[in-house]
Order: C-alpha cells, then structure tokens, then sequence
C-alpha cells in the first residue's frame, strides 16, 4: 500500500511531525509516502550506488516525501529523503540515480556527521520529524517547521540542511565516481543540474528548495562537465533499471495524479507492466473496481511472482471490500515477501476485517511481527490496537495507540494513552518502558 525496538527515547530530541502514510488519499505537504513498490525500486536503484560509496546497502533507505516541489536531502546516515515532485519531473533510472549518488556523497563525504550530534534518531518517529521540519524550513515555511519540531529554530533547520559551495562541489566530484563505477552515465548529473539552472536569479519565493539546500553556480555546471569529460568512457543504459524507475514513477504519479490525467497518458493498448499497473490504480481511484481487478489481474498472470503486485491487487480488493479476496491476495504477498512490514501491515489490516476470535489471534501476529520490523507506521499502529483491543489487552492497546499519536505528533494525546498504558502494564516490562519513554519525552517537550 502507498504508504525500525525502543524508539521513544529520541523524542527527548525531538517531537514527531505528522506522517500521513497513505497515498491512496493524498495526504499534507512535508509527509512520508510509504509504499512497498516503491520503496523497493527505490533500493534497486540505489544498491550499487551505496555500494560504490563503501556504505552499508542494508542500513540506507531512501524514502518519499509526498511534497511536488523538487527537493533531495539527507539528515544523517541512514536515509536519503527525495520529493515526490522531483521524482515525478526526472525521465529516466540515471538521473534518479544521479541525485541518489550526490545525496550519499554527503553521507560518505562526512558532510553529515558534524550535525548529527544532537540528532541521531533518523530511524525514528523524531528522526523523521526532524527531516520533514527541517525540509519546512528549507521550503520557506517556518511555521510549517515550527509546528513540526519544539524548539528548532527556522533558521537552524536551514543551516542544518543547506551546503556549501565546498560541500556540493565534493558531493559532486562524489558522486560521479559512484556513478562511472556502476556503469552509469554521469552524463545523467549534468542533465539534473540543467534543471535548476537559473534558479537561483530567482527571487527566494519562487526557487525550488533544492536550489536553498544546494548552492548552484555556473562554475559547479562546469566542474561537473569537466569531470564528465576527464572520464572519457561509454556508458550503456540499464533496461532493468529504468524498468524500476518507470514502475516507481509510473505508480507514483498513478495516485498522486487525476485518474482521467493518467488513463489519457496511458494508451488502452499498452499492455506493458507499467501501463497495466497505472490503469489499475486509476480505475481503482475513480472508483471502478471491476476495471481495475481486470487490469490488475492482467498484471498478475503476467507477473505470478512479484509480491508487490499481489499487494496492490490486496489494496484494491480491501478498500473494495472484498474482505476475503483481499486477505487471499495480501497473503500471496506476504509469502513471496515476508519480511517485507508494509505487506505484513496490509495483511493484518485485512485479516482485522473478519471480525472473529480466530481472525483477530492471526492479526495481532502479523501486525506485531511488522511492528518489529518497522515501528514508523501510524496506520499499522491504529490496526495494533484495534486488535489488542479485540483481545482484551487494553495495556497493550493503550501504548499502541500511545505511539501512533507520538510518530502523528501529537504529544499530549499520546502522554494520556501512555500514562494508561503504564497504569495496566506489569512495571518494568518492555510495554511498560515503552509507555515511561513517551512520558518523559512529553514531560521534556513541555
């Protein structure tokens, strides 16, 4: 569905904002799309660049921020942050891969590790909270960033975020090198820049965030041309990685977009896996169930393996309300990709639908054993304690309702359930430390 055990204790750092995890209604600028697909290409795409830079492919995420300005940033060592806005404006893997590339330069480069002394949760609900108000900041919104994070100032955010001239120079040079020695053509980096070129003779207002985070000048173009041609080498294109980008952003586009805007850019003849996929999601926003589980299915049989197809199909299915086809299909999903936590959470959500005792016993595991996996998911946090509630557990139920307020930033709520959920939990146990971490961040917040 558009849309990592202790994670309460960085809240003593700083407060969660808002992450609205569904795409399927788009949520507010400055939030995190999730989505198993996507997130997927995403790390196709990325490995052999993290790779190149001596990084840890398992330990970096790249991760949507639903916002349609064009913007990239990183915040510490563990994720990279990319606008939907920009995804959706590039054309092919290489240029997405180019801004991938910069973007981990900065990590390897250790631009990052000077500011990350107060602010080493970027697994966390107040990691990403810090993101996205800082991303505010850059975008000119200090009230957004204010509301987003107690006691981080606008221009903080700012000089947390932004470069200098030395630092892109280096993140460039950087990336490049990270490109040539994955086959890609660093041609792609130059063609990004050219983008925003003649940004920056705009007025603050009018200049995408990037060109605030990203010092551009003609003789950093230059530099990168330079750099370009020093390589002297051939670079062949990538069909499977421009697969996975067209899948990204096709399916990106398909639920952020109209649906009449997608079915005319998608011809009725094109039965290519994108196109199928782009119709299935626009018929399904229309809503047209039976148009998109024509299309969707179309894609299954082409496609009988691909966990993130039998998810989508689940998605359509559910919000259908075709309860128990959709658990049939999240299920195949689930066993082609089981550790896979924004499967397993759609699983539970739709094994929540039976509604008996049976039901209710597999929910709590599916979603437990997600919520292990990925903590950072406000939605599976609703549907935990919809099933702990099922099952008489109101302590348990309590805290999780306690940590979905706290990743949706909303403190004092999630001080009142925590304070409940330490009430009826056993003193000392993991639930009850979990609940005594959200107090004290509430208590620091105040």
């Amino acid at each position: 569905m558009l849309r990592p055990d202790r994670i309460f204790p960085a809240f003593r750092a700083a407060l969660a904002v808002l992450l609205a995890v569904t795409v399927a209604v788009p949520a507010a600028a400055q939030s995190l799309i999730r989505d198993p697909d996507i997130e997927y290409a995403l790390d196709r795409l990325a490995r052999p660049l993290i790779t190149a830079a001596g990084l840890s492919p398992n330990r970096i995420n790249v991760l949507v921020i639903n916002d349609d300005r064009m913007n990239a940033f990183v915040i510490d060592d563990r994720a990279v942050f990319i606008h939907s806005g920009l995804i959706l404006r590039l054309e092919d893997a290489a240029e997405l891969q180019a801004v991938i590339g910069h973007e981990l330069a900065h990590i390897a480069n250790g631009h990052i590790t000077r500011r990350m002394a107060n602010r080493r949760s970027a697994n966390t609900a107040a990691g990403i909270a810090t993101a996205l108000a800082a991303a505010a900041a850059i975008a000119g919104e200090p009230a957004a960033a204010g509301a987003a994070a107690v006691g981080a100032t606008t221009s903080a955010n700012r000089r947390y975020l932004s470069h200098t001239r030395a630092e892109e120079a280096s993140a460039d040079s950087s990336g490049l090198r990270y490109m040539a020695e994955s086959g890609i053509d660093p041609q792609a980096m130059r063609r990004v820049l050219e983008k925003f070129r003649g940004q920056e003779v705009l007025s603050v207002g009018r200049q995408d965030p990037y060109v605030r985070a990203h010092p551009l000048t003609r003789d950093r173009l230059r530099a990168v041309e330079g750099l370009i041609a020093a390589l002297d080498r051939e670079f062949a294109t990538e069909p499977e990685a421009d697969y996975w980008f067209a899948r990204a952003q096709g399916k990106l586009s398909a639920f952020l977009r109209a649906p009449s805007w997608t079915l005319r850019q998608v011809g009725r003849n094109d039965r290519s896996d994108v196109a199928l996929m782009r119709r299935a999601v626009a018929y399904h926003r229309r809503p047209d169930p039976d148009a998109a589980l024509r299309e969707i299915d179309a894609l299954a049989a082409k496609r009988p393996n691909d966990p993130f197809v039998h998810e989508l199909r689940g998605q359509i299915l559910l919000e259908s309300r075709s309860f128990g086809a959709a658990i049939t299909a999240y299920r195949r999903a689930a066993e082609l990709a089981p550790g896979n936590a924004l499967i397993l959470g759609g699983l539970g959500r739709a094994l929540l639908t039976r509604e008996d005792a049976a039901g209710n016993r597999q929910a709590l595991e599916v979603l437990e054993n997600a919520r292990s996996r990925d903590p950072r998911n406000p939605r599976m946090m609703r549907d935990l304690a919809v099933a702990y509630a099922r099952a008489g557990n109101t302590g348990m139920a309590s805290l999780a309702t306690a940590e979905r307020y706290a990743l949706l930033g909303r403190i004092r709520d999630a001080a009142i359930h925590a304070k409940r959920a330490a009430g009826a939990l056993p003193q000392g146990s993991p639930g009850w430390r979990r609940a005594d971490d959200i107090l004290k961040a509430s208590r620091d917040a105040t």
